[in-house]
């Protein structure tokens, strides 16, 4: 079962492991999810790593809160395209698609978490290497952030952050993070980690959360 509620508080920092979750089957077959932040039903606000098997798909639905997705491996599809792993999609409150994917994928998701002036749609392929600029709007800023071997940032972090490493290690903040690991920040606490030996690569949100959804 998912939980209605998972690192509700965004007042609260918070670190998941994500590879080391358990897959949990969704209503829909061939379609599992790991759980990183929910409050909410089927209709949740919810950040999550979501898994297609191949020939999987949803029915048509719509995001009133809008979606943002990160293709981390395989190709996910819709109506609208298809987006092979490095993309990263903005679904605006009150699209709609039918998802899925032909060949298996799988994706980093956030639901029902755009402010409500946000109605840009974009579709961003992320470069090979190096930081690079996914999204930023006087509400929030989206980037990829790429550290060599030892390097470190720090971040003051006003707004609140949140963070999923995409690859390598990183250290900082009282935890120890690897592949597919998530962390969220509270706004008024830095950000501050450090590369392991192989280095780094890392998705990055500066924003407020935005909780009217």
């Amino acid at each position: 079962m998912i939980p209605e509620r998972l690192n509700a508080d965004p007042a609260m920092p918070a670190v998941i492991h994500g590879a080391r979750l358990p897959w949990i089957p969704s209503p829909q077959a061939g379609v599992d999810r790991r759980p990183l932040y929910r409050v909410g039903g089927e209709q949740a606000r919810a950040t999550t790593l979501v898994r297609y098997a191949p020939g999987s798909h949803f029915s048509a639905h719509s995001h009133a809160g809008g979606e943002e997705f990160l293709v981390l491996e395989g190709v996910f599809e819709d109506e609208h395209g298809r987006y092979p792993a490095g993309s990263y999609v903005r679904n605006p409150p009150g699209s709609r698609h039918a998802p899925g994917s032909g060949e298996g994928c799988m994706i980093f998701v956030r639901l029902r978490q755009f402010h409500r002036q946000d109605q840009q749609r974009c579709v961003v392929p992320l470069n090979a290497q190096g930081n690079q600029l996914l999204f930023a709007s006087e509400h929030e800023r989206v980037w990829l952030e790429d550290l060599p071997p030892g390097a470190g940032i720090r971040l003051a972090n006003s707004r609140g952050l949140e963070l999923l490493l995409l690859q390598g290690e990183l250290t900082g903040n009282d935890a120890v993070l690897g592949p597919l690991s998530w962390m969220r920040v509270p706004a008024g606490t830095a950000l501050e980690i450090q590369a392991g030996t192989q280095g780094a690569r890392l998705w990055i949100k500066d924003a407020a959360p935005d909780l009217g959804f």
